[in-house]
């Protein structure tokens, strides 16, 4: 939950575990004239993993760039943390305490890796607090090492590895990971898997984009699964064995 100051900004308010992160209802959206996502609902609890399964191009990364503001027209409703987004700019949805890493990652190139993450400004509600870098560098030695080197030069990844990173830097408190795990070798999905664990403990609420069906199973409480711009399954980790016939139809897991 959160309150808004005389001054506009938006003030944390201590809210117990199993709250509201995130709800969607009726979520329409368009690029120009294309219509994109029809009429999406879902909802994201506090502390939870929840991750969106579907095909290239069911509507997932829109949803993410959709709760962001990225898109082009909007309809519906998006309440981060109790309030009403919908209407609101990114800069200040991103105030509310949104971080979101898109598949491309947005490296500069000019900088060094630790110059990367001392970019962001503390972008999360008032009171929140990022990550210092000495605590990005526990989760990520990869990082500590490489602290010197230029972004272009590091692995993908080690890429991906800052581009998750960066966000923690901001405070934010929902993060909304578009494809984390696309391309990477086993060992570095391995440590996104582990971040991702730590991230939950510590009370981050995640939602995930992921064709890496193995990768994000594990890790989820509950999965959407989307279809031409739509939710067509919805469940959680204790309905995925029952569920899998449906998934292989679907998705072809």
């Amino acid at each position: 939950m959160s309150t808004v100051t005389e001054h506009g900004h938006v003030t944390a308010v201590n809210a117990a575990p199993g709250e509201s992160a995130l709800e969607i209802a009726g979520l329409q959206t368009w690029y120009g004239e294309s219509h994109i996502l029809h009429g999406v609902d879902f909802s994201v609890k506090r502390g939870e993993v929840v991750t969106l399964l579907g095909r290239n191009g069911a509507g997932r990364t829109t949803t993410l760039r959709a709760i962001m503001g990225l898109t082009g027209r909007r309809t519906g409703s998006i309440c981060i943390g109790g309030r009403e987004t919908i209407h609101m700019p990114t800069y200040r949805i991103a105030h509310c305490g949104v971080g979101y890493c898109p598949e491309e990652r947005g490296i500069f190139s000019s900088l060094s890796c630790e110059e990367n993450l001392l970019l962001p400004p503390a972008i999360g509600m008032k009171g929140a607090k990022g990550m210092s870098l000495d605590e990005i560098y526990s989760m990520f030695p990869n990082l500590a090492e490489r602290r010197n080197s230029q972004g272009t030069r590091l692995s993908g990844g080690e890429q991906q590895m800052l581009a998750v990173a960066r966000i923690l830097r901001t405070g934010a408190n929902l993060l909304l990971l578009d494809e984390i795990s696309e391309g990477l070798a086993p060992v570095i999905v391995q440590t996104l898997a582990r971040m991702i664990i730590t991230l939950k403990s510590r009370g981050y609420t995640i939602v995930m984009v992921e064709q890496n069906f193995r990768f994000a199973a594990p890790l989820a409480d509950r999965f959407y699964v989307m279809e031409h711009g739509r939710i067509v399954e919805r469940f959680g980790i204790a309905e995925l064995e029952g569920k899998m016939p449906v998934l292989h139809d679907l998705l072809g897991v």
